[in-house]
């Protein structure tokens, strides 16, 4: 495999659960950190609705690899954000046999 040309400025984001004061939770993201990364993007869909129309294209994001358990490390239910575009981290796994890269398979949703 070749080495990836990590040319795209994401923002690694974990959901977080904060008290809504009423006895309950709602759900926020947090920032963890900013990563380099290579994207790809898949063949989207389209799926309409009664109200709206909803677009998802999967994308296959490289970056650098992490050791287990570390912050920097992406992992399913988290997502990357670029702007107001967001990226759900679906699964995640090594890029090559050195382990020096992770793909994270993900995906972009947007309503229209």
């Amino acid at each position: 495999m070749s080495i990836p040309v990590l040319n795209r400025k994401l923002v690694l984001e974990a959901p977080e659960r904060v008290a809504d004061g009423a006895g309950g939770f709602a759900h926020s993201w947090v920032a963890l950190g900013e990563v380099w990364a290579q994207m790809s993007p898949g063949t989207g869909v389209e799926r309409a609705g009664e109200f709206v129309t909803l677009a998802s294209v999967p994308w296959k994001i490289v970056v650098r690899s992490a050791p287990e358990g570390s912050p920097r490390r992406p992992l399913p239910e988290q997502r990357f954000r670029d702007g107001a575009r967001v990226f759900r981290i679906l699964a995640v796994a090594e890029y090559d046999i050195t382990g020096h890269y992770l793909t994270c398979f993900s995906r972009e949703e947007v309503v229209a």
